[in-house]
C-alpha cells in the first residue's frame, strides 16, 4: 500500500523569524509557495491582535488578507491549531473554541486541532486526574464537533501536552466523543514526551489522523545532563527539537506504518530545533518526502 501525503508546514516551524518581525506571515506564504510544501497549517499562540498569526482578536480585515494570499500563492490553509482547557467544564472555554471554528470557516479552512488541557503535566499517577476530568473533556469536545460539522469543519485533539500525550488518552477521547468528525492531529515525535516509542504509538492512532506532523527530537538517557535547551519527558529523558531526519526517532519505522495504513491527506512539518528555521523546515521537508519516495 501507498499512502497519498501531501507535505506542507505548521507555521510553528517559523516562529523564530514570524515572533521577531524578520518575516511576515504573508513572506512565509511565500516561502512555502517556492518550497517543496503544498500548505500550511495555521498554528495560534494566543489571542493577540499583534499576532501575526490569525486569532479571535485579529482585525477581520487582516485575516481576510491571509485567506487571499495564501489562494492567490496557491498554498492551502489546512488546518488551525489553537490552546484550549476543556477539563473543568467551563462554557466559556467551549464557547471560545466555537469562535474559532467559525474563524476557521472564515479563513476557508476544513480541519482544526483545539486542545483539551493545559500542556503541563502532573506529578506521580495521574491516572485518578484523568478519570475526573474526562467526562468534562468529552462533552466539550463533543458540543465543539457537533457545532463544527455545521460549517464542514472536521476537529481533532493532538497528542500534545504531557496529560493526554499518550496513545491510549487519545483513542480513549476520540471514542467517547464519538463523533465521526472528532479525530487526532497526528504528531510522531510529540509520544517521546511520554516516553513511548513512536513506531508503535504512532500504528496505533492512525485510524483515527485527521493530519500527520512530522518531528524529530534528540532524545538522551535519564541520567544524561545535556545542558541549556533541553527538557524533560515524562520519565525524565532530556529531549530537544532536531531537524526532521536529524533526531533520534526511528522516521522510518513511522513511514513505514503510514504507507501500511489507510491514512492519505495532509503532512506538516513542526520544526523545533536550534537550527535556522528556514534551514530546518528545508531539509525537514526533504527528508520526510524521501521516505515515501
Amino acid at each position: 500500500m501507498t499512502a497519498d501525503i501531501t507535505f506542507g508546514f505548521s507555521s510553528y516551524s517559523f516562529h523564530a523569524k514570524l515572533s521577531t518581525g524578520e518575516m511576515t506571515l504573508p513572506q512565509v506564504i511565500d516561502w512555502i509557495a517556492a518550497s517543496e510544501g503544498e500548505h500550511l497549517e495555521l498554528a495560534v499562540l494566543g489571542d493577540d491582535a499583534e499576532s501575526p498569526i490569525p486569532n479571535l482578536a485579529s482585525d477581520p480585515a487582516y485575516v481576510d488578507r491571509i485567506r487571499e494570499h495564501a489562494a492567490s500563492a496557491g498554498v492551502l490553509l489546512t488546518n488551525l491549531a489553537i490552546g484550549a482547557d476543556l477539563s473543568s467544564g467551563d462554557p466559556a472555554q467551549t464557547a471560545r473554541v466555537k469562535e474559532y471554528v467559525d474563524l476557521a470557516a472564515r479563513l476557508g479552512i476544513t480541519r482544526m486541532r483545539h486542545d483539551v488541557v493545559p500542556h503541563g503535566g502532573h506529578d506521580g499517577d495521574d491516572t485518578p486526574l484523568f478519570e475526573q476530568v474526562l467526562p468534562q473533556i468529552v462533552a466539550a469536545s463533543k458540543e465543539i464537533a457537533q457545532y463544527a460539522a455545521t460549517r464542514g469543519i472536521t476537529t481533532s485533539l493532538e497528542n500534545h501536552g504531557f496529560f493526554v500525550q499518550a496513545a491510549d488518552r487519545i483513542r480513549r477521547i476520540i471514542h467517547a466523543v464519538d463523533e465521526p468528525n472528532f479525530l487526532t492531529t497526528l504528531d510522531v515525535g510529540n509520544f517521546v514526551c511520554v516516553d513511548e516509542d513512536p513506531a508503535v504509538s504512532v500504528a496505533q492512532n492512525l485510524p483515527y489522523a485527521m493530519v500527520v506532523h512530522f518531528k524529530d527530537f534528540y532524545v538522551r538517557p535519564a541520567d544524561a545532563a545535556p545542558g541549556e535547551g533541553w527538557f524533560r519527558s515524562r520519565g525524565g529523558k532530556p529531549l530537544r527539537g532536531a531537524v526532521v531526519g536529524s533526531g533520534d526517532i526511528d522516521l522510518r519505522a513511522v513511514a513505514r506504518a503510514i504507507r501500511d495504513s489507510d491514512f492519505s491527506g495532509y503532512a506538516a512539518i513542526e520544526f523545533e530545533g536550534w537550527e535556522d528555521c528556514l534551514l530546518g523546515c528545508e531539509r525537514g521537508i526533504a527528508y520526510a518526502k524521501s521516505l515515501f519516495a
